[in-house]
């Protein structure tokens, strides 16, 4: 199998495995901290990086099951050290900074992938992967010509702002999607690949039917079952193609 880091965006209190560790860095004079842990010495490394709530249980949650799978894998941190907004208001104004500001956005991106690689004593090769807000960073990163092998989005914001195209892209996109989704359409998953396709990005896009929004995130109401084993398990083979 080809190693290569996985850059995952999702969002819960920090819990760490037991091999885990959490990272502090710094990006532009700011402190942030990220989460680390190894399946094994040079394996395949994935980096998860955080939905709204920022970095929380849930990135550790998922980074011990890519562990499990013989992945390691560094979780990012977009929003600072100790910052997990509880508050929809908050949450909404830690995410609404970054859409507003792409290149604040993407610095933060790319300061992640170079943490990864600075933990790994190596430059492995990047996969980018993120869940609702997260996955709409990972999309940034693709229309940004980041260079990754692929770049993941699980129930991810799929609009693309103005004056901004996927004409640098360099890898596959990959979209997990709800059909029941109301907060993104299947209107604009639809954009997406027509985007997608104008831009000869080789892509794969997949809806799951009476899925909502956050489908994915254990435990919470709107938690399927069936699309979210099912998104995994074509994570994992997507994962072995590359």
């Amino acid at each position: 199998m080809n190693k290569f880091i996985i850059l995952i965006l999702m969002g819960f209190t920090m819990v760490a495995q037991a091999n885990g560790k959490f990272q502090d860095y710094q990006v532009g004079g700011s402190l942030y901290e990220g989460y680390f842990v190894a399946a094994k010495p040079n394996a395949p490394l994935v980096i998860l990086v955080h939905d709204w709530d920022g970095l929380t249980d849930y990135e550790v949650k998922r980074a011990g099951m890519l562990a499990d799978a013989g992945y390691s894998v560094f979780a990012a941190d977009l929003f600072g050290k100790g910052i997990r907004p509880k508050e929809v208001t908050d949450k909404k104004q830690h995410t609404g900074e970054l859409y507003k500001d792409r290149a604040k956005m993407r610095s933060l991106l790319s300061a992640a992938v170079d943490k990864a690689k600075s933990l790994t004593g190596g430059a492995p090769k990047v996969v980018a992967i993120g869940y609702c807000f997260g996955g709409a960073a990972v999309l940034e990163m693709a229309r940004a010509g980041m260079d990754m092998q692929g770049f993941v989005t699980f129930h991810g914001g799929l609009s693309t702002p103005e004056g901004q195209d996927y004409s640098k892209t360099k890898a596959p996109v990959l979209v997990f999607h709800g059909t029941a989704d109301t907060a993104i359409t299947m209107n604009d998953f639809a954009s997406l690949a027509n985007e997608l396709e104008a831009a000869n990005v080789a892509h794969e896009m997949i809806s799951y039917g009476g899925a909502p929004h956050a489908f994915t995130v254990f435990g919470g109401d709107r938690y399927h079952e069936r699309a979210d084993q099912q998104s995994w398990k074509r994570l994992m083979s997507f994962l072995q193609e590359l």
